[in-house]
């Protein structure tokens, strides 16, 4: 794994992109600018100057991440690949919004392999990315110790055939424990979720994923995937009626003047040429 200060620097350069990227400014104009705030001790300055190559070269970044492996994670590839197909409705603004967190997890005192894989795979599953790339980039992540990356290429063979909690759970403390209660022999495999972890992924056995996901922040302070916020219609919609209202009564106004017989049409020409009556108001 990299350095805290690199990813404190990739958290702060995800969120500046994220906070300007509705600025209609091109993206590379974008990470040109965030480029000179960052720290220059770090190795991301380097790594975006290689990526803005790649993205006037190709017009895309995620190429230029997938060379730069020694620095970007597979995970953080895969999302910014993921959301520069063409295909499905994952977009940069909830890419860079994932990395951002997911950046300032690492940083965390509290960050371990458990948090760090419920946070990527609920990432996956909210937005519906495709599994097998993802977990595929998921084991190749250096934070996971070799257990993990091999269980992670297990869940990835097994998903969808075996629960997702019975996988969680039969790799668990709590699962050990019962078993030597018995006096089973122990599991030859290793144990990966400690007996909390195990508790809640034995009582969300045959539910939504999702409602797993969510037991485990609130119980034990796993970090939640970020949603991009809807936007609400009603600033944009009280202007709308407004003018439509305004419409309307010039209309009203229009035809009461032609019911009494004071409509004057030489109003509404303008340089020679006549103009449908009320358009002229409206202008």
């Amino acid at each position: 794994m990299l350095d805290r200060e690199e990813y404190v620097e990739q958290a702060y350069f995800f969120r500046t992109l994220l906070e300007r990227i509705g600025q209609n400014v091109p993206l590379q104009e974008l990470m040109a600018q965030a480029k000179f705030e960052l720290l220059a001790s770090t190795k991301l300055p380097l790594a975006i100057d290689h990526l803005l190559g790649e993205l006037k070269h190709s017009g895309k970044m995620s190429g230029g991440m997938a060379m730069l492996k020694h620095y970007f994670v597979p995970f953080q590839t895969f999302l910014i690949a993921e959301a520069e197909t063409d295909r499905g409705r994952f977009d940069y603004r909830t890419a860079l919004q994932i990395l951002a967190a997911e950046s300032n997890y690492r940083t965390a005192e509290q960050f371990t392999s458990a948090g760090l894989f419920f946070f990527q795979f609920e990432a996956i599953c909210r937005n519906r990315l495709n599994y097998d790339r993802g977990l595929t980039a998921m084991s190749e992540d250096p934070a996971y110790p070799p257990a993990w990356q091999e269980w992670l290429l297990i869940l990835r063979r097994q998903l969808g055939l075996v629960d997702l909690a019975d996988m969680i759970f039969v790799r668990s403390q709590l699962y050990f424990d019962r078993r030597q209660r018995f006096g089973d022999e122990p599991p030859e495999a290793p144990i990966l979720f400690g007996l909390p972890e195990g508790k809640i992924a034995n009582s969300n056995r045959r539910k939504d994923p999702l409602f797993l996901f969510s037991a485990m922040q609130r119980h034990l302070g796993f970090p939640a995937v970020p949603k991009l916020e809807a936007i609400d219609p009603l600033p944009s919609l009280v202007p709308q009626l407004q003018r439509r209202i305004e419409r309307l009564e010039l209309r009203i106004k229009l035809m009461e003047e032609e019911q009494r017989g004071s409509l004057d049409i030489t109003k509404y020409y303008r340089q020679g040429k006549a103009v449908a009556p009320g358009d002229d108001l409206l202008e």
